[in-house]
C-alpha cells in the first residue's frame, strides 16, 4: 500500500515553522508500517529548506521515505500531476482530525482503513436545503 504521510500536526506537534515533539508513537507506526512493505511517501505543503530539515529529523528518528512531496523520487514536479498517487492518506486536517497512531496502525492492518465509516445517527438525519446549502436538522 502507498500511504502519504503529512508532518506537522501529524508526525511531530505543530509548532511551523519549527519542528515540534514527536507525536508519541508516530515514528514507531511508520517504520512498522515500513517493515511491513508499505511504501510511504513524506506529503507535506513544507518547502526548500524546511522540508530538507523535516526529511533530516525524520532520518535522525530512523524514518526514510520513499519520496517527498512526490509519487516517486525523481518525479519533475514541475511535470508532475499535483495529486498524489497514494491509496491512503494520513493527515491531521482529515475529516475528524488525526485518531492516535495505535488506531491508525490497526485499521491499516486490519484492513479496515480504506473502509472506516462514519456514525450512521449522523448520516440518517433529515436535510434540508436553503439556498443551495445543505442542513441538518
Amino acid at each position: 500500500m502507498i500511504i502519504a504521510v503529512d508532518f506537522d500536526g501529524t508526525i511531530v506537534e505543530h509548532k511551523f515553522p519549527q519542528i515540534g515533539k514527536p507525536i508519541p508513537y508516530a515514528f514507531d507506526t511508520l517504520k512498522q508500517l515500513q517493515n511491513e512493505n508499505n511504501t510511504l511517501i513524506l506529503w507535506t505543503v513544507t518547502e526548500g529548506h524546511l522540508l530538507e530539515d523535516a526529511i533530516k529529523f525524520c532520518a535522525k528518528n530512523g524514518l526514510y521515505f520513499y519520496a517527498h512531496n512526490a509519487n516517486f523520487p525523481e518525479e519533475d514536479r514541475s511535470l508532475a500531476p499535483r495529486k498524489l498517487k497514494a491509496d491512503l492518506f494520513i493527515d491531521d486536517r482529515n475529516f475528524g482530525g488525526l485518531p492516535d497512531w495505535h488506531f491508525i496502525y490497526q485499521s491499516i492492518q486490519q484492513k479496515k482503513a480504506l473502509n472506516l465509516q462514519f456514525d450512521l445517527e449522523l448520516s440518517s438525519r433529515p436535510a434540508k436545503t436553503k439556498k443551495g446549502w445543505l442542513f441538518f436538522t
